[in-house]
């Protein structure tokens, strides 16, 4: 059986991110073939390209950690409706300098949850205009909005039973796409 190590980049630096929960519970119920590995991004610095010629040593270590992975899990809140800043910075630095490119061809998927009714639908429409241009094709169907709301988590951080079929169907698709990409 082959194995498919998963990069989870979350784009949300708060210690009680919603977005982090919900990766560690996506992860929970992927099949027992893959692995989730949350991918630090908030100690990058800011991208310039005048550091292209001389790469610090974080920098290196984040492009090299998305390299070995098998796919990508970019979970998202939405701010201003759109992504965070500290989520771009790090599409950024993992594309560049030119020619550079770690994000190209490894299969993606894009969620998110927010206390708001549409959940993070516009952050994740500006994610996937960025991916394309990235070449990182990007499961399209089924799309997952998620609302933040008494129960969506159980106290040991699974999803709560309303939701849990919902997300097992998105987990199953996405770990079928990889699977399709990777093949």
């Amino acid at each position: 059986m082959s194995q498919y190590r998963i990069a989870v980049i979350v784009g949300s630096l708060r210690k009680d991110s919603f977005n982090k929960k919900l990766a560690h519970a996506v992860a929970k119920l992927a099949p027992p073939e893959f692995t989730f590995e949350q991918v630090e991004i908030g100690n990058l610095p800011l991208y310039n390209q005048d550091d292209d010629a001389q790469t610090s040593d974080v920098v290196l270590r984040f492009k090299e950690k998305i390299q070995a992975a098998d796919g990508l899990l970019f979970v998202t809140p939405e701010y201003n409706r759109s992504i965070p800043g500290v989520l771009k910075n790090a599409l950024d630095q993992g594309s560049r300098p030119y020619g550079k490119n770690v994000w190209a061809g490894k299969p993606g998927g894009v969620i998110g949850i927010s206390i708001g009714a549409i959940g993070t639908a516009l952050a994740q429409q500006h994610l996937r205009n960025v991916l394309v241009f990235l070449d990182v094709p990007t499961l399209a169907q089924p799309e997952i909005f998620l609302q933040a709301k008494e129960g969506f988590f159980e106290a040991d951080g699974s999803i709560g039973a309303g939701s849990k079929d919902f997300v097992q169907n998105w987990v199953n698709r996405y770990a079928d796409w990889v699977r399709k990409h990777k093949a």
